[in-house]
């Protein structure tokens, strides 16, 4: 295995142990380099992490570490912080200021699943240019049925806004940069400018954090690395009629199931995924015991948009299972030979 460690950050509350677990999950099963996580969890769920985790077969807990934080803000009100839009998300902000010492990360939402091997976002750093420090994809792919380009009552990035769902950050950039701003003349830190930031808009935002770090790229474009929709890819890019061409092409690479879908029957193709994967056995067959249920399952869900493509939720998922085999079998066989 390559010596390079990945690390992924993640923010728990309430009641995401599970759907968070599941997503942890499903890097673990797909990603080939080992993987730091960086949990941050209330209180009630720090040990039922531990416990959990600690339950998992020796040859998965070799390919991974985890430490689990208490939730922090470094300035401000630390209760009106938590509560911003969904309880806890606000952290992701203060994560350069926390995790001093790692140089960078992927940052996702609990309710996000890998449909191939982390490790190729992760090679999406190598494409940042030298001003780029974080990297998102857009929030919509088509402005009339956008929400930021329909009713934002703040500044957003670009044509339709970005979505934080999913987020490579390099913190050491981030700690050393200073960022224009519609507040002051003067460049402030990153840390310096949350706060503000938050004071001047907290009556015109709807997303939280989001909205946040909408204004800090909005002011400061050349940051922010985009890539496409197939790396979050949501039910809005296929209720209203498939609007995600790279997930048409190649399949969707990292699904994200917002509006509580994994939970409810409005989109029953985001739930076959994160049903199989959630009760999937670590020891199984990945074929047999997750590629075919979700194939099979499938058939339920023709009648709904996102069903009506199912070689886009599972191109990618055959072929990550494909290079797997490959890799593990084939390349072991003629090592013996």
């Amino acid at each position: 295995r390559p010596a390079e460690v990945m690390h992924l950050a993640v923010v728990a509350c309430g009641n995401r142990l599970e759907e968070t677990l599941t997503m942890i999950k499903s890097a673990l099963l797909f990603s080939l380099k080992r993987i730091t996580f960086h949990i941050f969890a209330e209180e009630p769920l720090a040990p039922q992490f531990t416990e959990k985790l600690d339950q998992w077969p020796r040859f998965i807990a070799a390919r991974f570490q985890y430490t689990i934080y208490p939730i922090t803000f470094s300035v401000g009100n630390a209760d009106e912080w938590k509560k911003l839009f969904k309880p806890c998300a606000a952290q992701r902000l203060f994560l350069p200021v926390i995790l001093k010492d790692v140089d960078a990360l992927l940052y996702v939402d609990t309710d996000v699943l890998f449909l191939r091997p982390m490790d190729d976002i992760w090679s999406l750093f190598r494409s940042f240019n030298s001003t780029q420090l974080a990297a998102m994809a857009p929030e919509h792919e088509v402005p009339k049925i956008g929400w930021y380009s329909r009713f934002a009552r703040h500044p957003f990035y670009g044509v339709t806004g970005v979505n934080s769902g999913v987020m490579l950050m390099n913190l050491t950039r981030i700690r050393r940069a200073t960022f224009k701003n519609s507040m002051i003349p003067a460049r402030l830190s990153w840390e310096d400018l949350l706060h503000p930031l938050y004071q001047k808009y907290k009556n015109h935002i709807t997303w939280g954090d989001q909205d946040l770090l909408n204004i800090i790229f909005h002011d400061n474009p050349e940051c922010l690395f985009i890539f496409p929709c197939q790396w979050n890819y949501r039910p809005d890019h296929c209720m209203y009629g498939s609007n995600c061409r790279g997930a048409e092409k190649d399949g969707v690479s990292i699904l994200h199931g917002n509006r509580g879908v994994y939970h409810d029957d409005k989109q029953p193709a985001f739930k076959v995924v994160y049903d199989a994967i959630r009760e999937f056995p670590f020891e199984d067959n990945m074929f047999h015991s997750l590629f075919y249920p979700i194939q099979s399952k499938f058939l339920d869900t023709v009648n709904t948009l996102c069903g009506r493509i199912p070689q886009v939720f599972l191109k990618q998922i055959e072929k990550t299972l494909r290079k797997v085999f490959e890799e593990k079998v084939i390349r072991h066989v003629r090592l013996h030979q």
